[in-house]
């Protein structure tokens, strides 16, 4: 779940960055490529996030079963299920770490990223070269980079909406900043929602029988966080299938 939450983070960033075809706003398109491919690389993320969408697929298809369903909006979701399994059973397994080890232009950028400055013009000239290229030739390139990624960024965004769309939001509040909870089940995603006007951020810590929320506040970037005093409402979320 983390790993899918650090790759929908990831998937934000590069789509926000396409938008800028300044030289800086490519860069910033090619760190989050980049970061992407390496996630990808790491774990064998094909069948683990097929087997999250099977689950999901044979949860909804029960609810085919139940009066009163919009059988519209679930056959929607269905067809969504199924293309994005087809487009994840389409890839080729690994193929991140592949790219990254097959094209010596991407290899040689991640291996100077890690570098503060490492990336500039006189360290890495063929990419120097490459940012000063037309957007259309640039586009292209990372068009022909991201076609793989495509698939996963699809199956991910999909399981993640559906994961939080599959549980109503509750109303709380914690006591002087904080509130013990008991989950009304298993779940495979606690989320915690509370205004930016309350000018405080969630902590949650997690086991087997309880959930711990504690509200955190924070004056000053610099400033050591302290737990809130007030009663803070707020809502949340166990999602889970």
């Amino acid at each position: 779940m983390r790993t899918f939450l650090r790759l929908e983070f990831l998937f934000a960033q590069y789509e926000h960055h396409r938008q800028d075809h300044s030289e800086f706003g490519v860069r910033a398109t090619m760190d989050a490529l980049l970061d992407i491919l390496v996630v990808l690389s790491r774990y064998d993320l094909k069948s683990d996030i097929l087997k999250e969408l099977n689950d999901q697929q044979v949860q909804f298809t029960r609810l085919a079963m139940r009066p009163n369903v919009d059988r519209q909006q679930l056959d929607g979701v269905l067809d969504d299920i199924t293309q994005a399994q087809t487009g994840l059973q389409r890839m080729v397994s690994q193929f991140a770490g592949s790219q990254l080890r097959e094209s010596d232009f991407l290899d040689s950028i991640l291996k100077r990223s890690s570098i503060p400055g490492g990336t500039c013009g006189f360290d890495l000239p063929h990419y120097h070269f490459w940012l000063a290229q037309a957007r259309e030739h640039i586009r292209r390139d990372l068009d022909a980079w991201w076609v793989d990624v495509r698939p996963f960024c699809t199956a991910v965004d999909l399981y993640l909406r559906l994961l939080r769309g599959s549980v109503e939001i509750e109303p709380m509040d914690a006591r002087r900043g904080m509130s013990v909870i008991t989950p009304p089940g298993p779940a495979l995603l606690i989320r915690v929602l509370v205004p930016i006007a309350a000018r405080v951020y969630p902590e949650i810590s997690a086991g087997k029988h309880r959930c711990t929320v504690r509200f955190m506040q924070a004056p000053k970037a610099d400033t050591r966080p302290v737990q809130a005093s007030a009663d803070i409402p707020f809502q949340i979320q166990f999602c889970a299938l």
